[in-house]
């Protein structure tokens, strides 16, 4: 039987963290899950692995809190579990870029989705005649899997290094439409709204990000594989495992 594999996040206000850092983990454990939660006051991100009738009862259970009946996750095949075990953490953000004044919950960023990317990378304009500009919001080992044609990669360390990246390159977005990309849209979702508040017109964040692209369209115009998160470590633009080697690190 396939093992499925989710990948999933929302900004929303948690306050209850120690509590429901337990009950997610006594589910997980209950249900022979395995993966990372990470919890934060701004929201949850995660990425789990079981058989099918497993994770969907989680989703299930999760979305039963109305905090999370909206959760989609995105999904993707393998031959094994992708972890070596189950760990929910708390963390000050669920994705570090240490610029509180960026909420996602407050309201997010345009998005566009992977079709309508497809289509504008093979036109060469979005549709309103503007050049696209694709902005990759990663770490420099993820982009060296595999990246977009011709997209900006400013090959940072860490993504709290992005905002100071992009304030440094902010002339090369001038009267163009900025569309930011990440794995699964977390990254490029802050990036996007950083972008909105230094005036940067025209950005968006490619919904769904890379795994959604790859899902929803043919996974032209991007080379190589897309890192993940696990002991797959890359899939390719059908998601399946790649040969390529990761090293497991959180997201």
């Amino acid at each position: 039987m396939p093992i499925v594999n989710l990948s999933a996040y929302k900004f929303v206000s948690l306050e209850d963290l120690p509590a429901l850092r337990e009950r997610v983990l006594e589910r997980c454990l209950a249900l022979s899950l395995k993966g990372t939660v990470l919890l934060a006051p701004e929201g949850i991100n995660l990425f789990l692995a079981g058989p099918r009738e497993a994770t969907d009862a989680f989703m299930a259970w999760l979305r039963e809190d109305a905090r999370f009946a909206d959760l989609a996750p995105k999904e993707s095949l393998s031959d094994d579990v992708p972890f070596g075990r189950m760990r929910v953490r708390l963390k000050k953000e669920i994705i570090t870029m240490r610029r509180p004044t960026i909420r996602p919950e407050g309201g997010r960023a345009p998005s566009v989705a992977p079709a309508t990317l497809r289509r504008w990378l093979e036109q060469g304009r979005d549709d309103d005649g503007r050049e696209v500009v694709l902005l990759d919001t990663r770490n420099d080992y993820e982009t060296e899997v595999g990246r977009f044609e011709h997209a900006v990669d400013y090959r940072i360390a860490s993504f709290t290094a992005f905002p100071e990246a992009v304030a440094a390159d902010r002339a090369r977005f001038e009267g163009r439409t900025v569309v930011s990309y990440c794995t699964g849209g977390i990254r490029c979702e802050k990036a996007a709204l950083h972008m909105q508040d230094m005036g940067v017109a025209n950005v968006f964040q490619l919904e769904g990000g890379i795994l959604k692209y790859f899902e929803e369209t043919d996974g032209a115009y991007w080379r190589g594989g897309c890192f993940v998160f696990d002991e797959r470590g890359a899939v390719d633009k059908e998601l399946a495992p790649s040969a390529i080697g990761g090293d497991g690190a959180d997201a």
